[in-house]
């Protein structure tokens, strides 16, 4: 079983840490950094953690953010643009997770400071990420700090270009949330486009992350900018439009089928079959027969979606992928399926009146209603 990531914050990142800034300014108090930070440090969860170092960082060092700024720098590891994902301090500098309330120290306290704080923010990156800490001055001066994101585009750190995609997502997994951004995502889409060709797969996926963070809040925009980005793109940005629209894909969402080249399908149903009654703990069997009545073959991205009926009767979808294939002219294909309708912990359900529905590329083509037992 693989140990909490709680446990990153630890003695010897602290000592660590307490030794380095020891050696780059003579008025550090090593041991009662160390104290303060410790007490109590085993009872705490990973972000406590965090924060009780921050709260360590703006107790021993210098209220003159300048100075901290410079003991923050000198105290860094070697910059060697190597994979992050070890990163930790040695005798060489600070590195690793111990640069996360750094960020946090520059981003909250360093308001008065932009300059030096954008610049700190693009060297702390290159030891861990400053994608949380950025958020900060993102909140407070956005224009501006886009203003800057965009002239580190060609940066020769990969992680000084991811930073630009990573720390200006919406919705980024463990971090504060950027609602104007989430309200219209405009402002970023530039800087995104900028990178969608970047030569570092590391930094394509933080760009087709962001991207589909967007498409939950404006999945038209994405389905836009997929068909747009498609045209004389590589194999490498078909991936990224891939994995940016997977969940618009997985919701079946038309205009992004469309885009990604699965039109309106050319096809007749010649037969649709559903259980009628279920219990829960058994299964929904159902099956469809399609026949293309194109000239030309075409591609069919197949799925099924179960309307469970809620508390208030109503009823809301849930799309499930089943086939994807190409359909011949006059061809037909048969699919089959049985779906379990067993409990789970992450859905209550309801007897009475649900519903079976097949949508091929994107369309709802066949729907019948079962009674659910329970």
């Amino acid at each position: 079983m693989a140990e909490p990531l709680k446990y990153l914050f630890n003695d010897a990142l602290v000592e660590g840490m307490a030794n380095h800034f020891s050696r780059h300014w003579s008025g550090f108090d090593a041991r009662g950094f160390q104290q303060s930070v410790l007490d109590g440090f085993d009872e705490l969860e990973l972000k406590q953690r965090s924060n009780r170092v921050l709260e360590g960082l703006k107790t021993y060092l210098p209220e003159d953010y300048e100075k901290t700024a410079e003991i923050f720098l000198a105290s860094l590891a070697p910059d060697d643009d190597a994979d992050l994902a070890g990163a930790t301090i040695t005798e060489a500098g600070i590195a690793g997770w111990a640069i996360a309330p750094m960020c946090d120290y520059a981003g909250q306290f360093g308001a008065a400071h932009f300059e030096t704080s954008m610049d700190l923010m693009k060297e702390l990156t290159k030891r861990l990420t400053a994608e949380f800490g950025i958020r900060y001055i993102l909140l407070r001066e956005p224009e501006r700090c886009l203003q800057t994101l965009a002239g580190w585009i060609d940066d020769p750190s990969r992680h000084v270009r991811r930073l630009i995609s990573e720390g200006t997502r919406p919705r980024l997994p463990w971090a504060m949330r950027l609602p104007a951004f989430i309200a219209d995502p405009a402002p970023v889409l530039p800087l995104l486009e900028a990178l969608r060709d970047d030569h570092e797969e590391y930094v394509r996926r933080s760009v087709a992350n962001h991207l589909n963070d967007i498409s939950k809040d404006h999945p038209d925009v994405i389905a836009d900018l997929a068909r747009r980005w498609k045209d004389n793109g590589d194999r490498n940005r078909g991936r990224l439009i891939k994995h940016a629209c997977r969940n618009l894909i997985k919701q079946g969402h038309p205009g992004t089928l469309s885009a990604l080249g699965y039109g309106s399908p050319q096809i007749s149903v010649e037969a649709f079959h559903a259980t009628e009654r279920v219990t829960l703990g058994d299964a929904i069997e159902f099956g469809i027969t399609l026949k293309s009545t194109a000239e030309t073959t075409q591609p069919l991205v197949v799925d099924f979606v179960i309307h469970h009926r809620k508390a208030n009767g109503k009823t809301a979808p849930k799309v499930f992928k089943w086939k994807t294939f190409e359909l011949g002219p006059d061809q037909d294909s048969r699919l089959a399926k049985r779906h379990s309708i067993r409990p789970i912990t992450t859905r209550t359900y309801y007897p009475g009146t649900h519903a079976i529905e097949v949508q091929v590329n994107g369309q709802s083509v066949a729907k019948a209603d079962f009674e659910l037992e329970v």
